[in-house]
């Protein structure tokens, strides 16, 4: 097949990107269409249930990021690449969509845009750039760290570690979630991509300003989501790329934290369609 071709795989299909890896999705609902760009340690089973409440009014495609679940990877990676898996599902829709991404793939999303793709609008759940000195960043060598623990063969460990020193997940909630078997091998099964997310993030997490010029051709109306429990910098990094962005908007959801997409689907849905349907 060439790049963009799709066929089908049982309910769902697939498209062949730019370097020929095959991209898993599945599609459902009618209406104007939507891609939904997973976060870290996640595949489209985890947006699952906010797929299913946005085909209520939109064509959604809930894909496996590359290197996930049903999709495949290649030996070198890049940020370009997994631009060019949305490049292909945006052809296999036609020609032009909104994104909708959670953390680090609100930020693949945006990356999107800012590359050209045909974007029609953008909704972005808690991009987590770290933009203020005073807001608490990933360690500086996180890279580092974590493509050590992954050739030493200590996945589990590599997960602990993102979700501990990334996320901020207290040791006691990573042990209670280690005692789920299920959950974390699941979890240990995507360990291979984090450093997928943390290219996506590049400098963008250092107690800085964003780099105005890395954005500027984002133009396509953007909402930009935060959780009313979640913590400051999310909001603070908000305000910043609307701040930076032509045609933005920043929106404080109530009760929510960053696990919202995945944990409070029907409470982040209505949002997100209004921000998609303008």
């Amino acid at each position: 097949m060439s790049a963009g071709q799709e066929q089908a795989v049982g309910g769902g299909g697939r498209v062949v990107s730019a370097d020929g890896t095959e991209i898993a999705f599945e599609q459902s609902g009618s209406g104007p269409v939507v891609i939904l760009v997973a976060s870290a340690l996640a595949d489209r089973s985890d947006t699952a249930k906010l797929a299913a409440l946005l085909s209520e009014r939109f064509t959604v495609i809930n894909y496996d990021r590359r290197g996930r679940g049903a999709s495949g990877d290649t030996d070198t990676y890049s940020v370009g690449r997994e631009i060019d898996d949305i490049a292909a599902l945006i052809a296999h829709s036609g020609g032009s969509v909104s994104l909708c991404g959670s953390s680090s793939g609100a930020v693949l999303a945006l990356r999107a845009a800012a590359a050209g793709l045909r974007v029609d609008r953008l909704a972005l759940y808690e991009p987590p750039f770290v933009v203020a000195t005073t807001d608490d960043g990933p360690p500086r060598d996180l890279a580092r760290q974590v493509t050590t623990l992954l050739e030493e063969g200590r996945d589990s460990d590599a997960v602990k570690y993102f979700m501990t020193e990334v996320q901020g997940m207290p040791g006691i909630a990573v042990l209670v979630m280690k005692l789920m078997p299920k959950v974390w091998a699941g979890l240990t099964r995507l360990a291979r991509t984090l450093p997928y997310d943390i290219a996506v993030m590049g400098d963008t997490q250092q107690g800085k300003p964003l780099d105005a010029a890395e954005w500027a051709s984002v133009h396509a109306p953007t909402r930009v989501l935060t959780g009313g429990r979640s913590p400051v910098a999310f909001q603070r990094a908000a305000r910043a790329l609307t701040d930076l962005l032509p045609r933005a908007d920043h929106r404080t959801l109530p009760g929510l934290n960053h696990s919202a997409v995945v944990m409070a689907p029907k409470k982040v849905a209505p949002h997100i369609a209004e921000a998609l349907q303008g």
